[in-house]
């Protein structure tokens, strides 16, 4: 410490370290100040706003869920942007479908995306290798590894991407189901048809599931179009490729064939879905300990080693230094 006052008063005079102090003040003032000024909205408040601006978001929104026309740019290029078998072609729209991406060109939009990239890519790779790896000594594999490997990264990215949105839509689906089944039998118990009560649904979990309620939303405007309800009931299990959905659309088409009344129906099947999640939040919770072992090790056993280990080393060396 003395070192470091005699440094600061060579510097910046006899008020150096007070004004060293004082700059160090202001730094961590300035670092925590946006932590205090951050403040989390109120859930009250968050829900008045978004049923606000519902209304005016109500044509956006039915604009996003209605499936646009081709693009005819890409209609030329339809046999080099679509797969030739029919079960690739289908499995591939329903993947997007899944991922929240109803366009009637995604899957040209997917292809387009996975060749533009790797090519991208690869054009990069080309010329890092020319700029930085060309004048050294590199056999074969690490050219092609260079050259090719961000071409394939390129190719491989828009695939991943889908997956990973895919599985975030399902979890969130997942997650508000119990939510939107609660709400739905509150409906139908006070009186409102089940046609009324998805679009009451919908419009009440669109600010915390947007996911779901985009699914409920294209069921109430395939219903009011006149399509049959346990088709439209089988799409939306489709759709979302969550099975509590798909058990969900069992339940309600074997209540519509039987006659048996829909609230029961839903009593039941909410709280099965009520007691899942608190199964899956237990589990959760058990994994939690396991995950955190291999982390309370790495950051636990050294430290307590060194504080251990360390004196009788320390202690060893200067016997040894003062034995020579």
């Amino acid at each position: 410490m003395q070192k470091i006052n005699d440094m600061l008063v060579d510097l910046l005079g006899p008020m150096g370290p007070l004004m060293a102090v004082g700059l160090l003040g202001v730094v961590m003032i300035v670092l925590t100040l946006p932590i205090f000024l951050h403040k989390e909205e109120d859930p009250l408040d968050k829900l008045k706003k978004s049923q606000r601006s519902s209304k005016k978001n109500a044509a956006a929104i039915q604009d996003k869920l209605r499936a646009k026309q081709r693009n005819d740019k890409l209609e030329k290029y339809a046999a080099f942007l679509e797969p030739k078998s029919e079960e690739e072609l289908a499995g591939i729209k329903l993947k997007l479908l899944q991922a929240g991406y109803r366009d009637r060109d995604a899957v040209r939009y997917f292809h387009f995306a996975q060749f533009a990239l790797g090519i991208l890519f690869l054009i990069f790779g080309v010329i890092y290798f020319i700029a930085f790896k060309s004048g050294g000594e590199t056999n074969t594999q690490q050219t092609l590894m260079y050259i090719l490997g961000p071409g394939a990264a390129g190719y491989m990215l828009p695939k991943y991407w889908v997956e990973k949105r895919q599985k975030a839509r399902q979890e969130e689906i997942t997650n508000g189901f119990p939510d939107a089944l609660d709400m739905m039998l509150v409906c139908v118990e006070a009186g409102q048809s089940m046609d009324q009560a998805i679009i009451r649904v919908a419009r009440e979990i669109r600010a915390s599931y947007p996911a779901l309620s985009d699914e409920f939303e294209i069921v109430a405007h395939e219903m009011k179009a006149g399509k049959d309800k346990s088709a439209v009931l089988n799409d939306l299990s489709e759709r979302a490729g969550v099975q509590d959905v798909a058990s969900f659309v069992t339940v309600l088409v074997q209540s519509q064939t039987f006659g048996t009344p829909i609230s029961d129906a839903l009593r039941v099947y909410a709280g099965e879905m009520r007691d899942k999640r608190v199964m899956r939040a237990e589990e959760a919770a058990n994994k939690l300990p396991t995950k955190m072992t291999l982390a309370t090790m790495l950051l636990t056993v050294p430290p307590l080693l060194i504080i251990l280990v360390g004196p009788s080393v320390h202690g060893i060396t200067q016997l040894g230094n003062m034995s020579n």
